[in-house]
């Protein structure tokens, strides 16, 4: 049977997981759009009967964005919700997932409705303490991504005594490093750091350190001590590179960004003094890429050698996504002036 056939079959029996184990496979092998969509439309009417349909919900709603039709992946969450409505603790799961795919496509508003729908339900109807902390957290994420900060701080306190009532620890942390980002985003660093501290201080699992190590490294460059910025960051890089390779990749773009800002800043010295720390912690030509951002960092700040320095390392770097970071920030900054 190829792999159309088992498609059709899965369609015709509503076989949502055997769908989602073709789902990759056989939407890649479409080739126009108009096939898309209407093979989206086919899947989308059998997703939603599924007893659990959030998996294959989440594939189909990523091909609907890639179309630029966010809408129409948005609606099929909305039909489990109103197909769940009767059992409270599916509804209670609908509307999660309703909220967290606005959450994930951008709107934060409707993320903030559905989320305050989900926060009625629980404590009217489901009673779930952690289920409602949860939500709380949730709704304080969306308020903080609308600026409304100060409202998230007020929702993410509440959530965080409830964690603290029932026991539970690791949550209680989680909460606790959102409360020190958004006291960092108002400028509240004294506040921000006491709370990190506190992370720190306690048990914890890796996730939770080196997100920690993140938000302590926001704080000092907020403060424009960008030394204990780097070292902070490559603490965090150090422990995620024996976690996951997911937790590794966000450390490491949030060290590119961080770099690239000084860059920006002109503070080419911070940069070159700093990037040994990090190239003595691989082996392969990640190594070069950090000491060919040191030997770019000392050409900008005059350094007329450091330029043959870096092409001899940029040569040395084999992967291509570091090498484009290189070619990138190596590339003249346009300015204009008026003379005038």
């Amino acid at each position: 049977m190829n792999v159309k056939e088992e498609w059709e079959r899965a369609l015709s029996e509503k076989d949502c997981e055997k769908l989602l184990e073709l789902f990759d496979d056989y939407i890649d092998a479409i080739e126009t759009e108009e096939e898309l969509r209407e093979e989206l439309k086919r899947l989308g009417e059998v997703a939603v009967q599924c007893d659990d349909p959030y998996d294959l919900l989440h594939e189909i709603g990523h091909v609907y964005a890639h179309l630029d039709d966010v809408e129409s992946a948005i609606e099929l969450y909305r039909r489990v919700v109103e197909r769940k409505k009767d059992d409270p603790e599916e509804y209670a799961t609908a509307l999660y997932y309703l909220a967290d795919a606005y959450e994930h496509f951008g709107m934060p508003e409707k993320a903030i409705e559905t989320y305050q729908k989900l926060l009625e339900h629980e404590e009217n109807v489901l009673k779930n303490d952690k289920e409602i902390a949860l939500t709380l957290a949730n709704l304080a994420v969306n308020y903080d991504e609308l600026g409304e900060t100060e409202k998230a701080i007020e929702l993410m306190e509440h959530a965080k005594e409830i964690f603290e009532r029932i026991g539970d620890e690791k949550n209680r942390l989680i909460s606790l490093l959102d409360l020190a980002h958004f006291h960092y985003e108002l400028g509240n660093y004294d506040t921000a750091e006491a709370l990190i501290n506190e992370v720190l201080r306690n048990p914890r699992d890796d996730e939770i350190e080196i997100n920690a190590k993140l938000v302590e490294a926001e704080i000092h460059a907020g403060r424009e001590d960008y030394d204990k910025a780097f070292r902070a960051l490559r603490e965090a890089l150090l422990k995620a590179i024996n976690v996951s390779d997911d937790i590794f990749g966000v450390v490491f773009d949030t060290l590119v960004d961080f770099i690239e800002g000084l860059f920006n800043e002109g503070e080419y010295d911070t940069i070159a003094r700093n990037m040994e720390a990090f190239a003595e912690l691989f082996e392969d030509d990640t190594a070069y890429f950090f000491r060919a951002i040191a030997e770019l960092a000392r050409w900008r700040a005059g350094d007329d050698e450091a330029k043959k320095r870096f092409d001899e390392l940029y040569t040395k770097v084999e992967n291509e996504e570091l090498r484009s970071i290189l070619d990138e920030w190596k590339r003249p900054k346009l300015s204009l002036s008026l003379g005038l």
